[in-house]
């Protein structure tokens, strides 16, 4: 079986936009890379159901999301002045795109219209205080996507919060929670249970992963368990990035740059445990963010500093990864999406 990928890159260096690998299950290799969109710093990447690409953005020092129909042709950007946002989702069931602006502490909606490209309709920007890191001189809003129950989820690095919001039909934005996480962890992504009561918050300042269970009759995020997603006797510099779960709600998976591994951990009680069973190579440098493929059985890494992907055999039963192939040119790659 051929599964198709795209590769979200930065475009400082030698990459020229967003390109597109295939990874053959049958041989079990990463081939065909191919630039599908010359586009600036297309850092991340979703589609809609109805097939549209939005891709962060960077025109003319303004940053923001492009969107583009069902063949790749440029619909419209939105953009504003300044630094282009870090993340992007998309909103099916109310039609909206959410950004998380990085650089600004801000989360902006957008409204996708008929034709599949976005109008803005709201921007907020965060302004609680921060924490004692070096790196949260100011808010650092890092993620934001729909809780199961439709609610919106903000990771902001700078403020150590986790806002939860109330989200109307045209985009509008209203606080419904949020939960202070512990001083310096720096919020970064978060992903849910099947269960769909609990949450794994990765810490990108701490390189922590903690577990977290959700109230969907308010919106509200408490603390369970938190756990390093380092080896104990590593003293290195790292930072925390991507963060996933499998499909079974068994698995957990979180890549660290620096140590630049992926930490696996086994899910137990219900979603309110996690042990680390195993570190492995991310095979690179910086390894920015991955993903597991629609059947779980690999997951693709991109290491950005290394302009390369490392593909790796899940076993299912154990959750734990082999490296089957590595060294596959990427240029810049920092975001994984399997179509």
């Amino acid at each position: 079986m051929i599964h198709k990928i795209l590769l979200g890159t930065y475009t400082r260096r030698i990459s020229q936009g967003i390109y597109q690998i295939e990874l053959d299950t049958t041989k079990e290799t990463l081939e065909n890379l191919a630039l599908v969109l010359a586009e600036t710093s297309p850092t991340y990447l979703a589609k809609s159901k109805l097939n549209h690409l939005y891709s962060v953005t960077s025109r003319n020092d303004q940053g923001g999301v492009s969107s583009y129909d069902t063949e790749n042709n440029f619909l419209n950007a939105v953009t504003e002045d300044g630094a282009p946002p870090c993340y992007v989702a998309v909103d099916d069931g109310r039609q909206l795109v959410y950004a998380a602006n990085y650089h600004k502490g801000a989360l902006n909606t957008y409204k996708i219209q008929a034709d599949g490209s976005l109008k803005a309709t709201s921007a907020i920007e965060h302004t609680e205080p921060t924490g004692p890191h070096k790196n949260q001189d100011h808010a650092h809003t890092h993620y934001t996507d729909l809780t199961p129950d439709q609610r919106l989820a903000v990771c902001d690095l700078g403020t150590d919060r986790i806002y939860t919001y109330d989200v109307s039909e045209n985009g509008a934005v209203e606080e419904a929670a949020v939960y202070l996480a512990e001083p310096g962890t720096g919020p970064r992504h978060l992903v849910f249970h099947p269960n769909e009561k609990n949450a794994y918050l990765f810490g990108e300042l701490d390189s922590s992963v903690t577990v977290l269970s959700y109230d969907a009759t308010d919106g509200s995020f408490t603390q369970k368990q938190k756990l390093s997603t380092l080896p104990a006797d590593f003293d290195g510099e790292n930072g925390g990035a991507a963060i996933r779960i499998s499909k079974d709600g068994n698995f957990l998976y979180a890549s660290n740059r620096g140590h630049n591994s992926i930490a696996v951990f086994a899910i137990t009680e219900n979603g309110e445990k996690l042990e680390l069973i195993q570190s492995i190579s991310s095979e690179g440098d910086f390894p920015r963010d991955f993903a597991l493929s629609p059947d779980n059985a690999y997951i693709v890494c991109a290491n950005q500093n290394t302009d390369n992907l490392t593909l790796y055999r899940r076993d299912q039963t154990t959750g734990l990864l082999q490296m089957i192939q590595k060294d596959i040119y990427a240029p810049e790659a920092v975001c994984v999406y399997f179509e």
